[in-house]
């Protein structure tokens, strides 16, 4: 394996990262917040950073193989969530320890939105633009940003592109050339958020919060610059713009591409699509679930605020972004259990969202209703179907084969975080949050995670990456194959 050869890009990515470091500053300058000194500083660490590891593994260059690529994906997550902690650390406006600012670092390039700090309101509009930028970055993976420009780096791109896009079914590709097809996404993604931040301005955001809000929008991210999330605006537009814009992001970005690519716009691409098909069906479903058991309960005074809630919280947690109207866990215990078990789902493949992903949760249901179907006819033969095309026994495996990986995952993270002194509600909920890129859990982290031991904040960062990685790309590591010639 060419160790040098990784090193170098990796480098060269750290360098590339750094400069994300420097809208932060132009920010404190407008704003006067006396945060930019702080990020100009991290802005060259970080670069120096990036030069100490690239000048001795400058001169190695070699062709990435898969196993490359996953390492370098790890890799690169690893290093870019440290050096992405460096402001925290040298920011005089938050008190932060390593592993929390770790902690606030990965779970926003990981879009898990979980935080650790418990003062929003007060902290300067540098590191609240940042930590908005974070995740933006993380949304659609900064791996595959890097690959559209990795041409220019020397180094071909496939590799990267496989470990890093979610999904089961994502070695398709919707242009010819690996480089176009990361162009293509990103396009989508920028137009996206363009749109997103316009809406938002126009429903009676400030420019800065607009911009923000559209960041982790359309990221699936869920970090506000608001204590109160979202429910600080106290507006029906901008919940309904927000919900919006979330289904929209919890779509496969292919999709989005084919739909606007073609000569003329039409949402049959979506209409046709199964896996957005049942996505749409869950969130209409969960809406009508939380809505039928908050009037059940008089939670709210109107039909209408009981809806705008229910229709918020539902889309916010089942696709994974976290964002917040009112304080769910407060709400009948079903309805919290319940959109926390729904955050298991998930995203369609190929979106911003967290969780299992929609179209390896229908590939199960297939595959019961198969086995349930041989029960009674045990020499028939059937195949799985999506749409009108049967789909390979190999698809079937692999997803029967994360799923069992990522209950295993699952258990070992929730019994590391009892070990250091979780309560059990506390610990189920805070893996699904960093396992499915949730945010918010339930029990002593149902507000923040900074009450939450340093060993505590370490074991979630691990199930963070998990989650983002989609398990396999990080297991594999782990594997002694994996190492052999």
């Amino acid at each position: 394996m060419a160790i040098r050869s990784i090193i170098r890009i990796v480098a060269m990515l750290i360098g590339l990262f750094s400069l994300t470091m420097l809208p932060p500053v132009f920010i404190a300058y407008i704003y006067q917040d006396g945060g930019g000194n702080d990020f100009l500083a991290a802005f060259f660490v970080t670069l120096i950073i990036g030069f100490f590891f690239w000048i001795p593994n400058r001169r190695h260059k070699s062709e990435l193989k898969a196993r490359e690529g996953f390492l370098i994906v790890v890799l690169f997550w690893a290093t870019l969530g440290s050096v992405g902690a460096i402001p925290f650390l040298m920011s005089s406006s938050v008190d932060m320890n390593l592993a929390t600012a770790f902690f606030e670092s990965f779970s926003g390039l990981t879009t898990t939105g979980a935080t650790t700090i418990a003062e929003l309101n007060d902290l300067p509009k540098s590191i609240l633009f940042y930590r908005q930028m974070l995740q933006w970055f993380g949304g659609m993976g900064i791996i595959v940003l890097a690959v559209a420009v990795l041409p220019m780096l020397g180094i071909g791109g496939m590799q990267l592109y496989r470990a890093e896009t979610p999904g089961p079914v994502k070695d398709s590709k919707m242009t010819p050339r690996i480089a176009e097809t990361a162009k293509a996404l990103w396009y989508v993604y920028l137009c996206l958020t363009v749109a997103c931040m316009l809406a938002f301005w126009l429903a009676g955001m400030s420019l800065f919060d607009a911009l923000g809000h559209s960041f982790s929008t359309v990221s699936i991210g869920g970090f506000s610059t608001y204590d109160a999330s979202m429910g600080h605006f106290d507006s029906e537009i901008i919940n309904i713009i927000t919900v919006v814009f979330l289904i929209i992001s919890g779509i496969n970005y292919a999709l989005h591409f084919t739909a606007f690519s073609a000569k003329k716009f039409s949402l049959e691409v979506y209409r046709r699509d199964p896996e957005v098909r049942a996505f749409i069906f869950i969130q209409v479903l969960l809406t009508g679930i939380c809505f039928l058991v908050l009037i059940d309960n008089d939670v709210y005074s109107s039909i209408e605020t009981t809806f705008s809630h229910a229709m918020f919280q539902a889309v916010s947690i089942a696709t994974t972004a976290g964002f917040t109207t009112t304080s769910f866990s407060d709400w009948p215990l079903f309805l919290p259990v319940l959109l926390i078990f729904a955050s298991f789902i998930g995203g369609c493949a190929g979106s911003t969202g967290g969780g299992l992903k929609v179209i390896r949760v229908l590939l199960l249901n297939l595959q019961g209703q198969r086995e349930l179907k041989r029960l009674v006819h045990p020499k028939a033969v059937y195949k799985i179907k999506l749409g009108n095309k049967a789909l390979p026994d190999r698809v079937v495996e692999a997803v029967w084969g994360f799923f069992s990986t990522y209950a295993l995952v699952f258990i070992v993270c929730m019994l590391a975080l009892l070990m250091t002194g979780m309560d059990e509600l506390s610990a189920f909920s805070s893996v699904v949050a960093m396992l499915n890129n949730l945010g918010p859990g339930l029990g002593e982290v149902a507000l923040h995670f900074n009450d939450v031991s340093d060993a505590s904040k370490w074991v979630m960062i691990i199930a963070m990456l998990f989650g983002r990685l989609e398990v396999f790309t990080l297991l594999v590591l782990f594997t002694p194959v994996f190492w052999k010639n």
